[in-house]
């Protein structure tokens, strides 16, 4: 296919994520204050939207509680920086088996399994402009744990997500997500036009290798909008590769908590290294008011509880 370059890009700041990062790295935030605060600065560095996870503010392991995230959304709404709010709709769907001979019942410790609703009435009482919606159940490298989200599951997800207004942002780890993505389109459980991010080297999902990005790439329907990263070292990497395959970018702790070998990164300093490389490749970094615009996003104030 020719080269697409995009000339009007957009950057994403996935701020803390739900990964076991918290002890590695002094920078990734876990209480509602620090991780709204980590938001506000990378929005102030050029990132047009934050898309946020909640964690334990003692712990810093991955929560679903809804105060969790109404407390986030509010500090990042009274901000004096406008930003586009992505919050996750992932958490949810974990299952952790037993041993190979006896996976059942399930491992306690790690599994959390959420009715549709359930998952996302943080989405229903906050009411940011997007939220995630991971198209696909995927093996990860962390032991006998599965993300499972099946047709039925994302079917109802997706359905509420539209009826609420917010825009989905699809999630997908390989190729099959994208095409259950294009069936819900197909089925008028998502609006055409739709937004995507390519999540790139997550084991056991789409390996990072250009060949494999290029695949992902080219299953995008045209009209949709979308988004890439990887993980780690080649985070940087894939800011170029998005770009230049005509998408945007995601960077932050969520993926990567390096800014160079030895240095931990804050996310302020991985959305300004992204800046630089968007614009030295000769685009232009676009703000929170062009990315509504582009999208068809609505920025709301919460409804009461």
């Amino acid at each position: 296919m020719p080269l697409e370059m995009n000339r009007e890009v957009f950057i994403t700041c996935a701020v803390t994520g739900s990964g076991g990062t918290q002890d590695r790295s002094p920078h990734v935030p876990r209480s509602p204050k620090q991780i709204a605060d980590s938001a506000i600065a990378a929005a102030k560095a050029g990132a047009a939207i934050v898309h946020c996870h909640v964690r334990d503010p003692e712990t810093g392991k991955p929560r679903r509680d809804v105060s969790l995230y109404r407390e986030v959304t509010e500090r990042i709404r009274e901000a004096d920086v406008d930003v586009v709010l992505n919050l996750t709709a992932g958490m949810g769907g974990d299952m952790v088996f037993g041993p190979v001979e006896s996976p059942l019942p399930l491992k306690t410790a790690g599994t959390d399994m959420g009715g549709a609703t359930d998952r996302v009435e943080h989405v229903r009482q906050c009411l940011p402009e997007i939220c995630t919606l991971d198209c696909g159940t995927m093996n990860f490298a962390e032991a006998d744990y599965v993300m499972t989200n099946t047709p039925g599951m994302l079917r109802a997800m997706g359905g509420m997500m539209t009826e609420m207004g917010v825009k989905p942002e699809i999630e997908a780890f390989d190729t099959g997500h994208l095409w259950f993505a294009k069936q819900l389109v197909a089925e008028g459980v998502l609006a055409p036009q739709a937004l995507v991010q390519l999540c790139m080297g997550v084991p056991w999902g789409a390996p990072d290798d250009l060949n494999t990005f290029m695949a992902m790439v080219n299953n995008v329907p045209k009209d949709w909008t979308f988004s890439a990263f990887s993980l780690g070292r080649n985070q940087m990497a894939y800011v170029a590769a998005a770009v230049l395959a005509g998408g945007n970018v995601r960077v932050g702790l969520e993926d990567n908590l390096w800014l160079d070998k030895g240095v931990l990164a804050t996310n302020a300093q991985l959305v300004e290294r992204a800046v630089t490389v968007v614009e030295n490749l000769g685009a232009r970094v676009i703000g929170p008011e062009e990315v509504r615009k582009k999208l068809g996003l609505t920025k709301r104030a919460p409804l009461a509880a």
